[in-house]
């Protein structure tokens, strides 16, 4: 494998990174802020870094084989939250390189953990830029790129396939995989522009609405205020996070197919989507009767509207919060953080093992019921009326080993270091699924700022991991991946 052929292109995506600081210095001077100088050194360090590397391998270019998508999206990942730190480590003083980094992959994988307080009085420039990578973040950066990898002659549909979540990923929307990501990126653009529009007419401003914007259609969490939405006070706004963090947990191509057919029936015909909206709308009702049982709003209209905005925040990995929910009665919280492990569509800027995988899972688990009363039955595993291969379900059971056995690792080695239970098992569930705010000490009346440097980077870690679905960064790891 040449693995100068994917430092090379690595460089470029490095180079290519550095123009997305345009945005955040475009507020900086219109604002007059003091980061303006930390994102102009940052962009040209971002930029000369991706130039030098892409130059000094200039004669390494060739066509990406499968090995090398694997390698190239684990690298990007890994080295883009560097260049993500540097203006907050320029802007904020006294910001560590591990907590930079925590908040930038934090950004990039949409987890929406933060290590900041005080967000009202950052610069304005700078919580756009956090809110902004969260956006880039949400589709992707690997697949923006293989929109324009075309123009830099290199193949794009090995990273397309490393990048897309959820078990099926060899189907093709478009016979041109540059075209699909083009398609999807304009869907994304088209909602994300509503969204902002919304956002407008519900009354943020221009600035809160593009930052809320950003980290509602990434699914990532972001906000401008240490209280999160709780600081708007609206039910107008609340209404319209709702709405758009609902829309975008489910699989992004089945609006791009809409679209195309002109048919939002295709949506709901989706078994996945169908069960995702069934399962929001139990869930919400659910924790808003629980709420209103115990007393804890005095009406059920308040009951409903906090279930409403919280639950549908942390299933679909969002994280943001209106109120400190973990000071309701101990089951709504944890059943909140049990959904944002599984509920998200495959294809959604939300994290999570998605809930494809968790229906075949369920199919299987009724298949075996089924085998161990009549040993002879052949029942194939379908979904939506389409035969299952043996293959895809194989690969669904591996990931789900992976997926339990690096959740309690990393719960082990966070207790190891002197984490409580509640916060070093709620932490790594958040960070894995990239869901942002746990309990305890990381809940949503608190933030990832008290933790170790060692702890930081167990967190971070378990972000990356859970952001490119474990078997994309793992597989590097693996002592066949580097043999012929």
């Amino acid at each position: 494998m040449n693995t100068l052929a994917v430092v090379g292109l690595v460089g470029r995506i490095v180079a290519v990174f550095s123009l997305l600081m345009a945005v955040p210095l475009a507020f900086a001077l219109a604002e007059h802020d003091p980061a303006e100088q930390a994102f102009l050194i940052s962009a040209g360090v971002t930029a000369g870094t991706g130039l030098v590397i892409a130059l000094a391998t200039r004669h390494q270019r060739r066509e990406l084989l499968p090995r090398d998508g694997f390698l190239l999206v684990t690298l990007t990942w890994t080295v883009l939250p560097a260049f993500g730190a540097l203006p907050l480590m320029l802007a904020i003083p006294g910001l560590s390189f591990t907590d930079a980094y925590f908040e930038a992959m934090s950004g990039l994988t949409t987890t929406g953990a933060t290590v900041l307080t005080g967000l009202e009085t950052l610069p304005l420039s700078v919580n756009v830029w956090r809110c902004f990578m969260v956006l880039v973040g949400g589709m992707g950066i690997i697949v923006l790129v293989v929109a324009i990898l075309p123009l830099l002659g290199v193949g794009g549909a090995q990273l397309f396939k490393s990048e897309t979540a959820g078990p099926i990923k060899d189907q093709k929307l478009t016979p041109r995989i540059a075209e699909t990501a083009r398609g999807l990126w304009t869907v994304y653009f088209v909602a994300s522009l509503a969204c902002f529009g919304a956002y407008r007419a519900a009354g943020m401003g221009w600035a809160d609405a593009f930052m809320h914007m950003c980290s509602t259609m990434g699914l990532g969490g972001f906000a401008a205020y240490d209280a999160s939405f709780g600081a708007f006070q609206s039910p107008a706004i609340e209404a319209v996070a709702v709405c758009f963090m609902t829309l975008a947990g489910i699989n992004f191509a089945l609006y791009f197919v809409a679209w195309r057919k002109r048919s939002l029936r295709l949506i709901w015909r989706d078994v996945e989507a169908r069960s995702y909206f069934l399962l929001m709308a139990a869930a919400v009702v659910v924790v808003a009767v629980y709420l209103h049982l115990q007393g804890v709003y005095p009406s059920f209209g308040e009951s409903l509207r906090h279930a409403a905005f919280n639950v549908v925040s942390i299933a679909t990995t969002t994280g943001y919060a209106t109120v400190d929910y973990a000071q309701w009665p101990i089951f709504a919280p944890v059943f909140m953080l049990f959904l944002c492990s599984f509920a998200t569509c495959a294809g959604s800027t939300g994290g999570g093992i998605k809930l494809v995988r968790s229906l075949l899972m369920l199919k299987q688990a009724r298949l075996e019921l089924t085998r161990v009363v009549h040993s002879r039955a052949v029942v194939p595993v379908k979904l939506g009326g389409t035969l299952v291969a043996p293959q895809v379900m194989s690969s669904v059971i591996a990931y789900m080993l992976l997926y339990g056995t690096t959740m309690v690792l990393a719960t082990l080695v966070l207790l190891l270091s002197g984490l409580d239970l509640v916060t070093a098992s709620t932490a790594v569930i958040a960070c894995i699924n990239n869901t942002g705010p746990g309990l305890g000490q990381v809940g949503p009346a608190g933030n990832f700022q008290g933790l170790s440097d060692f702890q930081t980077w167990v967190c971070t870690a378990s972000m990356l991991l859970g952001r490119l679905e474990l078997v994309s960064v793992l597989v590097v790891f693996t002592g066949s991946f580097w043999r012929r």
